[in-house]
């Protein structure tokens, strides 16, 4: 509305250039006089008063590292974010893809890559800036990238400070600690061979590991051959310190799984790779299944980024990055519904599931335990699917589902994390709660009745339990690791938010990095280790 026509008094401006006037809405005020007050350069009433300094705006955007949909609903709503800053190092971007661009160079794994490659990642992920920084943020959420972790594995145990340090205990029969020997160490001990490396993730499988540094380089030691490694066959090579794999060396890679009989690894592209286990066209491709030669991976997810990757048995979920939002795609062997398409059928080739867009679901985690499967969704809810012997899906039964269902016990819990392993799960809520489902073997679910009645303690779990043990530890919980094999008795960590590392189930082979008694197998309450992983 026009001032000059409202019918309503002049309102006289002092000290301003004589210029055109942006619309103004009047209101029925009596005549008053107003002091002009200047934030930056002189601006007349209506303006946006830092539009004069979009250098200051840029610096705010990207002070405060907020996420891409921040920048993309200013983009939406103010014309100023929409026009072309004119600034370096590209005049035609808008100020929230400038702020974009700048966050991304912050992150590690952008750091290092060429115009080129940026570039390339760019358009991947669907031509934006916007899109790539949730891209990363989104792998930096769920794979715990350039922070301290712990890994759980089958009868030995990695944990990885957010310096990039990594400790090793536990059983050590084909070097899988990296120590240079095959003996068995309970206590945590860095391993030496990697000084002056920083390793930003690790993964384990039976009597074998894999770590990944910060330039993109991957490690393993351990039984270096598929296939037998899991019932203990001997006569394959052993390394015993970690070793560069040479296959791998012209990919940089940001994570990896092991899934049994194969290896899947993600690049920082979003490419997913596999090696091994390739006869039949396993994993599309026809391969030796002891060939360490990685192959893309085929199929619906060559075009389309991947945040994280998540292996159990014979099979591998992927958690894609699209335009418009995440979804999660699964292959490889279908016994038990663990792929999530309705069915129990393999897949050869990446599939999307479904479910998730009917149940109106944004996954934003994803779980692969041996026989079932979990999602965290942006909302908090948690879905499982697959096998569910022993009430591991905590749908009150031990049925199978083969499409992912919410779990109802959780209704009221909005989760941030969940850890899957052999028919167990556990959820971590965002006020640090800690809940557990499903098998109660080794005491790996944490829950410890004060009368230490041993029935109580390794009793299977239908449904979601609050483990009472966690909360008074009086620390918060951000990362929870179980053993993920059919093969070995199961241990559990718990990692808080000061650094501090807590373990409890199996360690007759020292994975727990404490020192058991006499006699003793087992922990039923969580110990502190003597490990700092802040």
């Amino acid at each position: 509305m026009d001032a000059t026509t409202s019918g309503t008094p002049t309102i006289q401006y002092h000290n301003i250039p004589d210029q055109p006037i942006t619309t103004i809405v009047a209101t029925q005020l009596p005549t008053f006089q107003r002091e002009q007050r200047h934030c930056f350069g002189d601006s007349s009433p209506g303006e946006f008063p830092l539009s004069a300094n979009p250098s200051i705006v840029l610096h705010l955007l990207t002070s405060y590292d907020l996420y891409a949909q921040d920048l993309a609903k200013l983009e939406a709503t103010c014309s100023f974010f929409k026009q072309p800053a004119k600034f370096d190092p590209d005049f035609d971007l808008s100020l929230s893809e400038l702020a974009a661009l700048d966050m991304c160079q912050k992150r590690a794994i952008f750091k290092p890559m060429t115009t080129q490659q940026q570039q390339y990642l760019k358009q991947r992920c669907g031509g934006s800036w916007k899109l790539v920084l949730r891209f990363l943020m989104a792998g930096e959420a769920c794979c715990r990238r350039e922070k301290s972790q712990a890994i759980a594995g089958p009868g030995h145990s990695i944990a990885v400070t957010s310096k990039g340090l990594v400790y090793s205990f536990g059983s050590n029969s084909s070097g899988q600690l990296g120590h240079g020997t095959t003996g068995e160490d309970w206590k945590p001990r860095p391993i030496r061979a990697l000084q002056g490396i920083r390793i930003i993730q690790a993964t384990t499988a039976t009597r074998r590991t894999m770590l990944i540094s910060d330039s993109g380089q991957v490690y393993a030691f351990g039984k270096d051959s598929f296939g037998d490694a899991e019932i203990g066959t001997q006569g394959s090579k052993l390394v015993t310190t970690p070793q560069l794999v040479d296959s791998l060396k012209n990919i940089f890679v940001v994570q990896a799984a092991i899934g049994n009989f194969f290896t899947a690894v993600l690049s920082r592209e979003g490419r997913v790779y596999t090696f091994s286990w390739g006869n039949d066209g396993k994993l599309g491709h026809h391969t030796d299944p002891n060939d360490l030669e990685p192959r893309p991976l085929l199929g619906a997810l060559e075009h389309i980024p991947v945040v994280q990757i998540a292996a159990g048995f014979c099979y591998l979920l992927c958690l894609a990055c699209q335009p418009s939002g995440m979804s999660v795609y699964s292959v490889g062997c279908g016994l038990g519904g663990k792929l999530g398409h309705g069915s129990k059928t393999d897949e050869k080739y990446p599939r999307l599931i479904e479910q998730f867009q009917l149940l109106n679901l944004k996954p934003m985690v994803v779980a692969a335990g041996a026989w079932h499967a979990a999602v965290v969704g942006q909302d908090g809810r948690i879905c499982t699917w697959g096998w569910g012997r022993y009430g591991c899906l905590g749908h009150g039964n031990e049925e199978c589902e083969s499409v992912p269902k919410v779990v109802e016990g959780l209704r009221d819990v909005k989760a941030v994390h969940v850890a899957t392993g052999d028919y167990t799960t556990f959820v971590v809520a965002d006020n640090g709660d800690v809940y557990s489902f499903g098998c109660g073997e080794s005491a790996s679910l944490g829950h410890n009745p004060e009368n230490h009645e041993q029935g109580d303690m390794h009793a299977n779990v239908l449904s979601p339990k609050l483990v009472t043990s966690m909360k008074e530890m009086n620390e918060r919980v951000v990362q929870i690791s179980m053993t993920n094999s059919v093969y070995w008795n199961a241990h559990t960590f718990a990692l808080t938010e000061s650094g501090k590392l807590y373990a409890f189930g199996a360690g007759d082979k020292g994975q727990l990095g404490v020192e058991l008694g006499a006699n003793q197998t087992e922990r039923g309450k969580p110990e502190l280790l003597d490990i700092d992983l802040s």
